[in-house]
């Protein structure tokens, strides 16, 4: 072989006049073998593709036995071909068939020939096919040679991803880069969604490869390098990042990522073979993905996701491209599928459009996750890869019931999940059927059901579930999804706007809880080893207690003349509720003075979150107007279980025996008090513990608004007084060791209870 100094730079001006050409694609593969071959003094040139099926075939030859092609095989990690295609990684050979590996075709004739040098070709990091050059004389090749023929690949990869490949695939047969995927993750917000993908951030698909003056590619490359080293800086030095160590962690590895020099000599090497620098740092971000890919230590999986961010930022600045789909190219049923995303960028969206959220990152407590579930759309996080694996428009199913993802899925799949969402529709009009009907049980109790909400999004679910009124409004989204703190007036609107929309039915503001996991851009917060348990909720209130009065001030004003029910966040000491009263009272103080008018009727309550609080139960019954029961918190605090840690949040039963004591004796003090107890959370969502709850004696629950329908279904089939009986003779009974969710799911059998 030659000197190639010069030779990638031929090449690929020569390869983008074939790829400009009307050629057919298989005249055009063909010329393109040999294109390779002449420039790079080769014997043997052939080409590779990934099928679907994980069978790598031979698609065009130049020095091999035409016949050949389209009928040699091998299967991934088989041969030479199957290994690099496995690995990601190029092979060279002075004498190939000694390796190990290799594996002799007959069908193509390559006996005769000893050096070998293959690389793959790649697209952000996956393998879809393999390029190979041989030689007769037993010789290694230059390191030069082989970024000649990476470089190369290039070309080829855009080939197999622009489709123009499926031509001449062979009947019944995909490549690679289309076949179904399924992805296991974890899940947020349940349903079914059925869709096309649309990227949060599409990458950004370089088309131009080959540049045209090589100082000026150099040039625009130090020019971006700049820019996003800029930006890094200056989001670390924003006050509200400095204080935040995780944040920080990542931003100071995205600086080292960008001013480290072998990664930049990388890129400028690439550019200098002939690419743009788009190309080049495509080049270079795919090759360091598919080394990294297959990483099993979690810390070094983690610095791939956060190189491969920091490449598509620089993909960005190069290109000046940041636009998502225009609104007549979005699809009607789109699925969106991000990194990681903010609850403003949701709403963004086309809300009516949005069929399920798919999150490679994300918490079940993070706030897009919330307002993705206020939308009542399904939600599936941890999805690893998703991003990667997908294209815009790809067709997508989310099921957020079982915690999976398919892309690209097969027919029959796509029709057993048509089949799954008309199941669906059926049951949830027979829900809507139940709207009207009034919740009594078999044995006439009356039960109050409400609905959880957070956002105006939230309101219209209230008349099409049947709701009776919100039990609980999280005011903190709204904080939450603002850029800047809402002042007093944007507040007071938002409260009357609340008001008005819910027609008349019953409101309870709980007031702000942030803090902990709930985190809002504009609140310098301290650093916390243990935020749940921290400076948050109403502890944050009664120490910023202007923060907590402008809220007040604003909810009197938008109730003026009508009902406001408020409740406070984590109280842990009944004295906390006597200081805020006392700060309510000095607001409504304020506004008689000024003559404002004031609520008809104001209720004041507490949540029942932290377990300090069953200690103090007359007390608290007598101190509130109402006890609302945060299931979610209170069983996390109970039993010490972190709900977003996976390893233990499975571990202990909401519908074990001590958790159910816990909320019978808050409930027993508040009929003790006749002081009204209702619960929201996760508990009142599903049937079965909502059935416990009400065999327990709650006789008011809130809950997400689609589960309104199935928990009405189960209360008109139960007797309550028939389960209670049951239930407090298995809580009583130390000596019975029997589980409670299964005495429950029998009862509900034998009593033909929908659960």
């Amino acid at each position: 072989m030659r000197d190639l100094s010069a030779g990638p730079r031929v090449l690929l001006k020569r390869l983008r006049e074939l790829m400009a050409e009307p050629l057919e694609p298989q005249e055009r593969l063909d010329r393109i073998v040999r294109q390779i071959a002449q420039n790079m003094v080769a014997e043997v040139c052939s080409v590779y593709v990934l099928r679907s099926d994980g069978v790598l075939e031979l698609y065009a030859t130049e020095g091999l036995n035409k016949a050949a092609v389209h009928l040699a095989q091998l299967k991934m990690g088989q041969g030479l071909v199957g290994t690099i295609a496995a690995s990601a990684r190029p092979l060279n050979l002075s004498d190939a068939q000694s390796h190990p590996a290799f594996t002799y075709l007959p069908e193509t004739g390559e006996e005769i020939y000893h050096s070998f040098l293959g690389v793959p070709i790649l697209r952000t990091g996956r393998a879809l096919g393999v390029l190979v050059v041989q030689n007769k004389a037993m010789r290694n090749y230059r390191e030069d040679e082989v970024e000649a023929l990476e470089t190369t690949a290039m070309v080829l990869a855009e080939m197999v991803a622009t489709g123009e490949l499926k031509k001449i695939t062979k009947p019944g047969l995909e490549l690679d880069l289309s076949r179904p995927v399924s992805i296991e993750g974890n899940s947020y917000g349940e349903g079914i969604g059925l869709g096309y993908v649309v990227l949060h951030e599409p990458r950004i698909v370089v088309t131009n490869l080959l540049n045209e003056d090589t100082d000026q590619e150099l040039q625009r490359l130090a020019e971006a390098l700049g820019s996003l080293r800029i930006s890094i800086d200056d989001m670390l030095s924003r006050r509200e990042v400095s204080m935040e160590g995780e944040h920080r962690a990542v931003l100071e590895t995205y600086r080292m990522f960008a001013h480290d020099r072998g990664w930049v000599r990388k890129l400028e090497e690439a550019i200098r073979n002939g690419l743009t620098a788009e190309a080049a740092v495509e080049r270079v971000q795919s090759e360091t993905k598919a080394r990294m890919i297959r990483l099993t230590d979690p810390y070094l999986r983690e610095r791939m996701h956060d190189f491969d961010d920091l490449a598509n930022r620089l993909l960005r600045q190069l290109s000046g491209y940041g636009a998502k789909l225009s609104a007549s190219d979005f699809p009607t049923d789109a699925v969106i599928v991000a990194r990681a995303m903010g609850a403003a960028e949701l709403l963004d969206y086309p809300r009516e459009n949005v069929r399920g959220l798919v999150l490679e990152e994300g918490a079940v407590t993070s706030h897009v996750v919330i307002v993705a579930r206020a939308m009542g759309i399904p939600v599936i996080g941890q999805a690893t890869g998703a991003v990667a694996l997908a294209e815009n428009r790809d067709a997508i199913i989310i099921d957020g019931d079982d915690a999976k993802v398919h892309l690209r899925p097969l027919g029959d799949l796509q029709r057993a999940y048509e089949e799954k969402v008309r199941f669906r529709a059926r049951r949830q009009a027979q829900f809507r059927a139940l709207k009207d009907v009034d919740p009594l049980t078999r044995d006439g109790k009356r039960i109050t059901l409400q609905m959880n909400a957070g956002l105006l999004v939230d309101l219209p679910h209230l008349n099409e579930a049947g709701a009776e009124g919100i039990g609980l409004f999280r005011t903190e989204l709204q904080f939450m999804i603002a850029s800047t703190m809402p002042k007093a007036e944007e507040q007071e609107a938002f409260y009357r706007n609340v008001l008005k929309q819910t027609g008349g039915k019953p409101v309870t503001f709980r007031t702000l809880d942030i803090g902990g996991d709930k985190v809002v851009p504009y609140f310098r917060a301290a650093e916390e080893e243990n935020p749940a348990l921290g400076w948050r909720a109403i502890r944050l209130s009664l120490d910023r207690p202007g923060l907590l009065r402008t809220q007040l001030r604003a909810m009197l004003r938008a109730a003026a003349g009508a009902e406001l029910k408020l409740m406070l966040p984590m109280v842990t000491e009944v004295s906390e509720l006597r200081i805020a009263r006392d700060l309510l009272q000095k607001e409504i103080e304020r506004q008689s003075k000024l003559g404002e008018q004031l609520p008809r009727k104001l209720q004041f309550g507490a949540m029942l979150e932290v377990p300090a609080l069953l200690w103090q139960l007359d007390e608290l019954m007598t101190e509130v107007d109402f006890v609302s029961v945060g299931s979610n918190d209170l069983f996390q605090f109970a039993m010490a279980v972190d709900r977003g840690n996976a390893r233990v949040s499975d571990r202990f039963d909401v519908l074990g025996r001590p958790f159910l004591r816990i909320l019978r004796d808050i409930v027993r003090a508040g009929d003790k008090h006749d002081t009204p107890v209702t619960l929201c959370g996760e508990m009142a969502s599903k049937p079965l513990s909502a059935m416990a709850l009400l065999g327990l004696g709650f006789r008011s629950v809130s809950m997400s608004p689609t589960a309104v329908g199935p928990i009405k279904a189960m209360l008109l089939a139960l007797d309550a007084t028939k389960l209670a009986d049951l239930l407090d003779a298995a809580l009583d009974d130390t000596r019975d060791q029997t589980p409670i969710r299964q005495m429950l799911v029998d009862f509900a059998a034998e009593n033909g209870i929908p659960v």
